[in-house]
């Protein structure tokens, strides 16, 4: 074992050090997936950080020895969580010990075995803090630690210096956001761009992102928005080092993820369910002449799925990676060698993954990053549930844009009633938000088709359809056309004057572009001679649109449903025309949302 070179000192040292759990959990059910293992106590013990340990240790060259105590300790205390089994233990290694000539395998697996748990309960965080100086050496230290069945993580990604060249070593199972880009991620658009870019990157090297440090509803609700995996920080649990605070599953986030439907993808996934394939898996710890005669009874199967023993895929084997043994004199006595044939790791590939839950859209991203894909692994609950080709995939897009299709409005193309419909029901739904919800209708118009004709009257109704399509001030916004001259607008998570005034600018627009459809004379007088709704000839004036601006904050809407939502626009719509400045702002005062949260929020 290795710890005879550790001095009395640093023996005194480790034994006050202590792990305190932090919990990682599904970002949609809340389920509990992980804890990782903070460093505590490191004051007492005579450290200035937790990053001085290690370096206090790595100049006394005592880097790999200090670190085997201490994963003892770590998993020790894992092992005492009651239901550790069905979870994993995230470990910070150092990665200033891959370049340790002191570095060889074996005691952790023995770690494991003698407290009854499996190689896969173990995930290593890799750390960005520090440089690779060996990147071979890096790369067959990341292979034997996965080759063992542990789990690779890269920590703080975004942080230090090592940037993607940790990626491209690592090829990890899980890549963790940096807290500094989940940090008013919801105000900051390179923040959302940069975590966004993580996101497709990682499903594409088939590794599962969570996201760090996440304190407030709002950095939940866009983290599950990008398509962030797992999710760790204060609005689940703060650290704690006793294990008994611990649970196996976290309430408000389960209620939370029921409820944030703000891109309400039940229709993608029935569609998915419809067309990806039920590729029967294999396990990881199955023998490789039988996966190779596997193949050989099924000719027309190209690959298999290979999951751990937590259903979790590990990426696929192909037909393709047994031809080197096949055709060669020797290659199937190596198969069946021993040492060879328990390991299925020299022959799986990694492949996009994706989360049943996600939208069509961004499953169509990782397909378009990559032309020669087979397709990628649809995941439920980080679990493999199926197979998705390239071929399947643009049948159901096709068939979304055909259901999409038939409730736009023919004239301008926007959504319809229906998506109109569902845009307001989702929106409140998700509590988390404050939204915006504004109504479009224009004023005179009658009397300006009755003059000019329909077809005018359409060419206007396009131009503003096209002025509210390219309007750019807002990038969460979601525009429909009611029908004829009223139009919907529903806009996310914004300053109210900055909407207003954004709001009010669009209107002057449009009265602008508005005045060059009239003849040059009554655009002169400033208004027209026509009959009004009652058939009396008098001066009305020239077109303007009126809006009605309901906002409801976040919180619970009980009472709140799409169809009252209609009623009190339309309401609010008459008041509007009778305004001034052709507008009118409400405000829906909701229920408070998790009370026990409003500390953290």
């Amino acid at each position: 074992m290795e710890t005879q070179s550790i001095n009395k000192e640093w023996s005194d040292r480790l034994e006050v050090l202590d792990f305190a759990f932090q919990p990682i959990v599904n970002i949609h059910t809340g389920v509990c997936y992980g804890y990782e293992a903070l460093l505590r106590n490191y004051e007492p013990a005579g450290f200035l950080s937790i990053g001085n340990v290690f370096d206090r240790a790595h100049e006394e060259q005592i880097l790999h020895q200090v670190d085997l105590l201490l994963r003892r300790k770590a998993i020790e205390k894992y092992a005492m969580v009651e239901w550790s089994p069905f979870t994993k233990l995230f470990y910070n290694l150092d990665n200033r010990i891959l370049d340790s000539a002191r570095y060889k395998t074996g005691y952790t697996a023995e770690l494991l075995t003698q407290r009854n748990l499996l190689h896969s309960n173990l995930c290593f965080e890799i750390s960005e803090k520090h440089q690779l100086t060996n990147g071979q050496a890096a790369v067959s230290a990341f292979f034997n630690y996965r080759s063992q069945g542990f789990k690779i993580a890269v920590d703080d990604c975004g942080s230090g210096f090592c940037g993607f060249q940790m990626l491209y070593y690592a090829e990890p199972d899980y890549i963790k956001v940096d807290r500094f880009f989940i940090q008013d991620i919801e105000v900051d658009a390179k923040k959302r761009l940069f975590v966004s870019s993580i996101v497709e990157i990682a499903h594409l090297m088939g590794s599962i992102v969570v996201a760090e440090g996440v304190e407030t509803l709002r950095e939940f609700y866009d983290c599950r928005t990008i398509g962030c995996d797992l999710v760790q920080g204060y609005l689940i649990q703060k650290p704690v080092m006793d294990i008994s605070q611990l649970q196996p599953e976290y309430q408000n986030i389960a209620m939370m993820g029921k409820t944030d439907r703000r891109y309400d993808t039940t229709a993608d996934k029935a569609l998915i369910k419809t067309e990806m394939q039920k590729l029967i898996p294999i396990a990881e710890n199955e023998n490789i002449i039988s996966i190779f005669e596997k193949f050989r009874e099924n000719k027309n199967t190209p690959f298999f799925p290979i999951v751990d023993r937590n259903g979790e895929p590990l990426g696929i084997i192909r037909e393709s990676a047994f031809k080197d043994f096949a055709y060669s004199r020797y290659g199937r006595h190596l198969l069946e060698n021993p040492a060879f044939s328990k390991n299925t790791s020299y022959f799986i590939s990694k492949i996009p993954v994706a989360d049943i839950h996600s939208p069509l859209e961004k499953i169509l991203k990782i397909f378009a990053q990559d032309e020669a894909l087979e397709g990628l692994l649809i995941l439920n609950d980080l679990k493999y549930e199926g197979f998705l080709s390239a071929q399947s995939l643009l049948k159901i897009l096709n068939e979304k844009n055909l259901a999409i299709a038939r409730d736009q409005n023919p004239l301008t193309k926007l959504p319809g009633n229906t998506i109109i419909f569902e845009y307001i029901s989702n929106a409140l739904t998700e509590v988390g938000s404050q939204f915006y919800f504004i109504h479009f209708d224009f004023d005179n118009f009658k009397a300006f088709n009755d003059k000019y004709g329909f077809r005018t009257g359409d060419r206007l109704i396009l131009r503003f359809s096209e002025l509210l399509s390219r309007w750019d001030a807002f990038s969460e916004k979601f525009v429909g056309h009611i029908g004829g001259d009223d139009f919907f607008m529903g806009v996310k998570d914004q300053e109210s004057t900055r909407l207003v005034t954004g709001i009010r600018r669009l209107a002057a627009k449009f009265k602008s572009d508005a005045e060059s459809f009239y003849d040059p004379q009554t655009t002169q007088n400033g208004f027209m001679i026509a009959k009004d709704r009652d058939g009396v000839e008098k001066k009305i004036p020239l077109l303007t649109v009126s809006a009605s601006i309901l906002v409801v904050p976040p919180g619970n809407r009980p009472a709140l449903n799409a169809e009252n939502v209609g009623s009190i626009l339309a309401t609010m719509k008459k008041t509007a025309k009778k305004s001034k400045d052709k507008l009118y702002i409400d405000e829906i005062n909701p229920e408070p949302i998790f009370p026990e949260l409003r500390a953290v929020n």
